[in-house]
């Protein structure tokens, strides 16, 4: 019979709070000379997603850790000098560069068998290839059509086959242009020395599984699986020899494991305000979010108008160290406007307009207007407050 390992550490809930908003950036001096990139570095990734109210998620990330930063500066420290990729980790993400090796389990899972459904045209793949080979970087589109005349899903036989190829790791997504990915051939998009799938499948999941418990400071066996979408037994294979550690963390409940660094040295340090994105992994994963923070959320983006609670993309404020509300944000030219705001209560009023004015002046707008907020005698408070 095995014996669990001995804790190394038992930390309280604010104990593990204070580490995990660490470990995401919020807690302490964000590196500024290391920027955007230094932000992507330290994640291990940014989800991407297609909704674009206040701006796209993978603008709001970088923002919500370092502040202010130039919007344009945010795609350039993506999408110049091969720093970083697109590619399947906990959902379509911008990934660094240097995590292609690492990724070579999944590209190896999905030539054995592809995730999508679509059937591939035969000369459709090398033909995609050669286009690419000889155009340089082109989008689905200029490859030949992203789509039939059907459903969204029903996909030309040019965009089946650069997603196969992409799934494969022939192909890379460089850049988003207009929002569509632009394809180039992994040969000229990524560093010679880091263009290969040496590393067999369980030291890739071993270095993903570590990856993930140093972005998260502390987490259960599904808070740090689900990080790059590795199956629990994966997990259970690598956590041994990652080299994080098991903890526990009072009213949890389950076994946890940190980075060690992270228990190397108290969290101290200033605390962040600001609106955060629904993908962001501080807050991606919503029993993780419950446990930590006490604070339950939904992106509301797709339940019916007439269903929602909080608004279409309600996004979570952060102060304190505490999730303290709510914000559904729309802009109408240069004016932000909070469609609806959802309070913690009096207390979270200031913090809650301090981080739409930065927000508001982050997008480039010189007014904010409140519609409702779920307490209304607090409205007159928060619109004081804005002003």
């Amino acid at each position: 019979m095995t014996t669990a390992p001995r804790p190394a550490a038992e930390l309280s809930a604010d104990e593990a709070r204070r580490i995990a908003l660490r470990a995401q950036g919020f807690l302490g001096a964000p590196d500024r000379r290391a920027g955007v990139r230094g932000v992507l570095r330290s994640l291990g990734q940014v989800q991407l997603d297609t909704i674009s109210v206040l701006a796209r998620s993978h603008e709001l990330i970088p923002y919500a850790r370092l502040g202010a930063v130039g919007r344009p500066a945010v795609e350039d420290a993506y999408w110049t000098g091969s720093h970083a990729f697109e590619y399947w980790s906990h959902a379509a993400c911008v990934l660094p560069v240097e995590e292609w090796p690492h990724f070579a389990f999944r590209r190896r899972a999905y030539r054995d068998r592809p995730h999508w459904g679509h059937e591939l045209s035969a000369g459709a793949y090398d033909k995609v290839i050669d286009q690419l080979r000889d155009q340089g970087p082109l989008t689905a589109t200029e490859l030949g059509g992203a789509k039939n005349k059907g459903e969204w899903w029903d996909w030309s036989d040019s965009k089946i086959a650069v997603e196969r190829a992409l799934m494969y790791g022939e192909v890379v997504v460089t850049e988003r242009r207009g929002w569509k990915r632009v394809y180039d051939l992994a040969e000229r998009a990524i560093p010679r020395a880091l263009l290969h799938d040496d590393l067999d499948d369980a030291e890739c999941v071993r270095r993903l599984v570590r990856q993930a418990g140093e972005a998260l400071g502390v987490g259960t066996r599904a808070d740090i699986a689900d990080y790059h979408r590795i199956k629990g037994e994966q997990f259970d294979a690598a956590v041994e020899a990652s080299g994080l550690v098991p903890v526990t963390v009072a009213g949890w409940g389950k076994p946890a494991w940190a980075d060690p660094a992270a228990l190397a040295a108290e969290p101290r340090g200033r605390h962040r305000t600001t609106l955060l994105s629904p993908f962001d992994s501080l807050i991606w994963e919503r029993a993780r979010t419950e446990r930590i923070f006490g604070f339950t959320h939904r992106l509301e983006a797709y339940v019916p108008k007439q269903k929602r609670v909080h608004g279409y993309f309600a996004m979570p404020v952060l102060a304190g160290g505490r999730l303290v509300g709510r914000v559904d944000p729309a802009r109408e030219g240069r004016t932000l406007v909070a469609k609806q705001v959802s309070l913690d209560g009096p207390k979270a009023v200031p913090a809650v307009a301090r981080a739409l004015r930065e927000a508001a002046a982050w997008v480039g707008c010189d007014a904010v207007t409140v519609e409702r907020v779920d307490r209304p005698e607090l409205a007159p408070e928060l619109v004081k407050s804005l002003a």
